[in-house]
């Protein structure tokens, strides 16, 4: 079977995509809430949050971990094009180390990180152990993270991970979570109880997400931060 994406057409679809994400951003209006900038820290999210990475300041300071693959490939060039740092990592054991080091260094640096914990293929909602183990490593703390939106222009595909994304104007809240410590003596049996925990902040930011977004259109936050 012929690959969709492959050697000869991925320079279209990495245009594309850049090309959609300078054209969207505009219109993708994000409301922080609960951000208190913790820096460095590693952000973690699911995968069908990626974009919530849009509203993260100072971009220039955050590395986001994106696959070695051909699909990585597309998102790398325009995460790139957007402003972000990137780190490219596989699920290998070399290539998982080699970009674990690239982020405890940019950690150490005083920037930050951003992981999509079930990524790059599942399964859906299944934290993996490399925040823990990078937290474990800097010292940085983990803050979960989710984006959530009512409007029509916010969309979800069909697609393993349910991948959220704006088309035209948006009004999005990023709701982050409470930072995680990871202590430096967390030994491999207490992984399973700290991934249940990222798993459980991010599906409560995701059921508070709702009220949370009423909340921001009764007091006119939108308008508020045009002004």
């Amino acid at each position: 079977m012929v690959r969709l994406i492959n050697e000869k057409n991925i320079w279209i679809l990495k245009k594309a995509v850049l090309g959609y994400m300078k054209l969207q951003e505009p219109h993708t209006h994000i409301i922080e809430i609960n951000q208190k900038n913790h820096r460095p820290c590693i952000y973690v999210m699911w995968h069908s949050d990626q974009f919530c990475v849009y509203g993260l300041q100072d971009k220039s300071k955050v590395n986001v971990l994106i696959s070695t693959s051909f699909d990585g490939e597309i998102v790398a060039y325009a995460a790139q094009g957007m402003g972000f740092s990137i780190v490219r990592g596989s699920s290998g054991k070399k290539g998982a180390v080699e970009s674990s080091m690239q982020m405890l260094e940019r950690l150490n640096n005083g920037e930050d990180v951003a992981i999509m914990v079930d990524g790059p293929g599942g399964p859906y909602h299944s934290v993996k152990n490399g925040a823990i183990k990078l937290a474990k490593m800097s010292g940085a703390p983990i803050v979960p993270v989710c984006w959530y939106s009512e409007d029509r222009t916010f969309h979800t595909l069909p697609t393993w991970d349910k991948m959220t994304f704006p088309v035209g104007s948006a009004r999005i809240v990023n709701l982050y979570g409470e930072p995680i410590y990871i202590p430096k003596d967390l030994g491999d049996e207490m992984l399973g109880e700290k991934k249940k925990l990222i798993k459980d902040a991010l599906e409560s930011l995701q059921k508070k997400a709702p009220s949370v977004y009423k909340e921001a259109l009764r007091d006119n936050l939108w308008e508020r931060k045009k002004v």
